[in-house]
């Protein structure tokens, strides 16, 4: 529940056809070659004689994904083969979510399908904080390390499968190994949490604040641009936060220097020639700030805010224990759109909280009528073992919650479909993500993040493009949460 990319995230998503879309309740997602969490290694198998092999699977987050990218690319650099599909490895690395159940679940069910494929798991990420429950459903495991634990996990690796370099054979990829489409990154610019969210148990599971210098962000992103990354996608778990313990130090930065904060970060992400999207930034009065560079068109930066919410009443602000649980949202997003009106709006809900009673609820309804938020996501609260959220009073039944959410997707849905239809007949700007055998091109504008928001189709007039391709289009329809569009003629 702590941030945009959980795998929990459930929307009422359209199911492409452009000549009359159904619409279901699914989990919200892109094609599933471009899923984070689905994706498989993007490497190309070229193993040598005597060359060990060592298979991945990334459950989870984008923050685990970039985890599961750094430790694929060490390796890779000591001399090991990347098996994508397991085939030949001699262990499977997972890489777990630990948070809802569900998750849980499916990592317990990751690992033991790689267990049946190699006999041989070492197990990482956000369940690994919990040995005692992993080797309970499979003892037979090699090894278990916690999230971010790059070092154990190579030594896990190293323990059991030896490397065997070749320094005349093997070469590291220039921008490492990626578990996403090369034209994307998620870019991590901090660990950890300082907040104590009483439904939330990430800080328990990956520890305190801790920022990255910002001269290693920026050559980090530096170099992702120069090998064709297009789009940068800035994650941590409170962006706001960030450079906060590093006590905003100053950082050397091409002829001059830049402060470990997240404005002059994202300023100079800006200046790299590629889309800048920022991710689970807090609603703190900073963002004042950040708004003037989204809204600056010589600026990278998308005038694109993922800010997670949760709730809009104030007493169930409080019961979860909410950084700037008494801020008034309402008006600072006035303030923000009177700056940049093109601004897009995603955030996260949580409906069903212990305590909520209906007025609460009806009180967030009339919320989202007045904050019309572009894109917008809900969790059915669920007890978290370990969170204090657990031990509040008064929960909601299973039957009220249901209701509840069904209640907030409707209204949700109306006011996307409604934005979106104001789009038809404009010429935006957009991403290409996929080009199917059929021609059909799946592309993003820069009002949506991969896996989380909508799509724009093109299945007409395709020929030619490219994943990567950045072109000018025609909105010519519009779903509830989708946009169908041909390349625009002037563009072309």
């Amino acid at each position: 529940m702590n941030g945009p990319f959980c795998r929990a995230i459930v929307q009422m998503t359209p199911i492409p056809n452009r000549h009359g879309p159904s619409y279901s309740l699914r989990m919200t997602q892109n094609p599933p070659n471009l899923r984070p969490d689905l994706a498989q290694p993007r490497v190309t198998k070229t193993g040598r004689a005597g060359q060990p092999t060592i298979g991945m699977v990334s459950l989870g987050c984008p923050k685990a994904l970039v985890d599961s990218e750094r430790i694929l690319t060490r390796l890779r650099a000591e001399g090991y083969a990347i098996s994508p599909d397991y085939a030949g490895a001699e262990a499977v690395i997972v890489n777990t979510c630990g948070f809802l159940d569900s998750a849980k679940a499916d990592s317990l069910d990751a690992i033991g399908a790689a267990l049946q494929e190699t006999g041989k798991d070492i197990v990482t990420g956000c369940l690994g904080a919990e040995p005692d429950y992993i080797r309970e459903h499979h003892p037979q495991i090699l090894a278990v390390t916690g999230p971010h634990q790059y070092e154990q996990v190579l030594d896990a690796v190293h323990a059991n499968v030896p490397p065997a370099p070749d320094p005349f054979i093997d070469l590291l990829p220039a921008s490492g190994v990626s578990l996403t489409p090369r034209h994307y990154s998620y870019l991590k610019i901090s660990e950890g949490c300082n907040h104590k969210c009483k439904f939330c148990i990430i800080p328990d599971m990956r520890g305190k604040l801790a920022s990255r210098p910002a001269h290693a962000v920026l050559r980090e992103a530096e170099k992702l641009v120069q090998a064709g990354v297009k789009e940068l996608l800035v994650i941590s778990q409170d962006t706001s936060a960030y450079g906060l313990d590093r006590k905003y130090d100053v950082n050397p930065w091409r002829d001059g220097e830049v402060r470990s904060h997240i404005l002059d970060l994202t300023r100079e992400l800006g200046q790299l020639g590629a889309w800048v999207r920022l991710h689970y930034v807090y609603p703190y009065p900073l963002v004042r700030d950040l708004i003037p560079v989204m809204a600056d068109p010589t600026n990278g930066v998308l005038p694109y805010l993922d800010i997670p919410f949760q709730h809009s009443h104030p007493d169930v602000l409080r019961r979860m224990a909410r950084p700037a649980a008494g801020a008034k949202t309402l008006d600072e997003i006035a303030r923000w759109r009177a700056i940049c009106p093109d601004i897009t709006l995603r955030s996260t809900f949580i409906v069903g909280y212990p305590g909520e009673t209906e007025a609460e609820f009806q009180h967030l309804l009339d919320w989202l009528d007045a904050a019309q938020l572009d894109r917008v996501g809900c969790f059915q609260y669920e007890n978290v073992a370990g969170a204090r959220s657990n031990a509040l009073p008064d929960h909601v039944a299973a039957e009220v919650k249901q209701e509840r959410w069904e209640r907030f997707m409707a209204k949700a849905q109306a006011i996307s479909e409604a934005k979106l239809a104001a789009k038809v007949g404009k010429v935006l700007e957009m991403l290409v993500d996929d080009v199917d055998a059929d021609g059909i091109a799946t592309c993003r504008t820069w009002a949506d993040a991969p896996e989380i928001d909508g799509n724009l189709f093109i299945d007409e007039g395709a020929d030619g493009l490219a994943v990567g391709d950045v072109v000018k289009v025609e909105v010519e329809e519009a779903g509830e949460y989708d946009l169908w569009a041909s390349v625009a003629s002037q563009f072309a």
